[in-house]
């Protein structure tokens, strides 16, 4: 009889092991479905906005004052960064953040267009001249926008950003206040000709990064100008530039977060600089480059980022990129030179 009881309960016990396995790797199946389901929804780049929009909601004025526009905008992309769906993403020490880097490789291309903004209103857009004293609330804010896009804790990055916002939107109160004279926007022609340097070096950047997706051989250009004796040997001068496999689709959704934001921020320079523009006949560059832009923000259709030859069988999308990058880049150029014509 206890023999009988001892096998009954060994059977009991196995039954009851198995059922607790069977109930936790249920537990995990549900867990990985419901972290890749958020995965999938948290990696879709967020929508076009009306930057005209925005600028009548945060400033409550119906023809918003010379410069609210780009403020705005510049508020409204830092906003997105840190409130689009799954929030910040960059700094994610947990499951499904920690999976992405396709979405937080699109946040860095962001980031990057809204610190140089911020560095462009603080040392360019606000001040009338190089020796005006700089607005107390940009000079705070710009460095913040700096911080390590990574840290997670102590502090966080979302916290430095965030204390950033709060310095833009004092700014940007001064700014509409038409009873007060201490916050100023000057939208002249030599101010936005520098922001678009900026733009450009980025743009070139990204161009070749994306065009060594396929590998290239490029000429050493690093001692161009330099004198003869501090030039590299020939056998040196050539370089072997090719993108590492992993970090290819990293480099592809930065550039489309770059553009992404540079779209944006084309549109509201259109509206604050406008009497600028239409002195320079340069309107109808600026909607060029914002089409060149557009482009870039196609639908993908494939599941993943594709890597094919120049000419070979699959298509390349880093390639098909840099196109777009460049064409807005040589036209940002352009404008650079229409602005700098008397």
């Amino acid at each position: 009889m206890e023999r009988l009881e001892r096998i009954w309960l060994t059977l009991w016990d196995s039954f009851n092991s198995a059922r607790k396995l069977k109930l936790a790797l249920a537990f995990v199946l549900a867990g990985l479905l419901l972290a890749t389901a958020f995965g999938i929804y948290w990696s879709f780049e967020p929508d076009r906005f009306d930057v005209s929009e925005q600028a009548r909601q945060q400033t409550a004025m119906e023809s918003p004052v010379t410069g609210a526009h780009t403020v705005a905008t510049l508020i409204h992309l830092t906003e997105t960064l840190l409130e689009k769906p799954g929030g910040y993403l960059s700094n994610d020490m947990t499951p499904p953040g920690i999976w992405l880097d396709n979405i937080p490789s699109w946040e860095f291309g962001v980031l990057v267009q809204v610190r140089d903004m911020s560095r462009a209103l603080r040392k360019s857009f606000s001040r009338s001249q190089s020796q005006s004293t700089e607005d107390p609330a940009l000079a705070k804010a710009e460095p913040l926008l700096h911080f390590d896009h990574r840290n997670w804790i102590l502090p966080s990055t979302e916290s430095e950003y965030r204390k950033s916002l709060k310095l833009l939107y004092d700014y940007r109160k001064r700014l509409i206040d038409t009873q007060q004279q201490d916050a100023q926007f000057y939208a002249r022609a030599d101010n936005l000709r520098d922001w678009l340097g900026d733009v450009s070096t980025r743009l070139g950047s990204l161009s070749q990064r994306l065009s060594a997706s396929v590998g290239q051989r490029r000429i050493n250009t690093d001692l161009a100008g330099d004198s003869a004796g501090r030039q590299a040997t020939v056998a040196s001068d050539e370089l072997e530039i090719k993108t590492p496999w992993l970090q290819i689709d990293n480099v592809f959704y930065e550039a489309r977060g770059t553009a992404w934001a540079l779209i944006h921020m084309l549109e509201a320079v259109e509206r604050d600089f406008g009497d600028a523009l239409d002195k320079k006949n340069a309107r109808a560059s600026v909607r060029q480059i914002i089409r060149e832009l557009e482009a870039t923000q196609g639908t993908i259709w494939s599941p993943m980022i594709l890597n094919g030859t120049e000419f070979g069988f699959l298509a390349n999308h880093s390639l098909v990129m840099a196109s777009y990058i460049s064409r807005a880049n040589a036209a940002i150029i352009d404008l650079r030179d229409l602005l700098s014509q008397g």
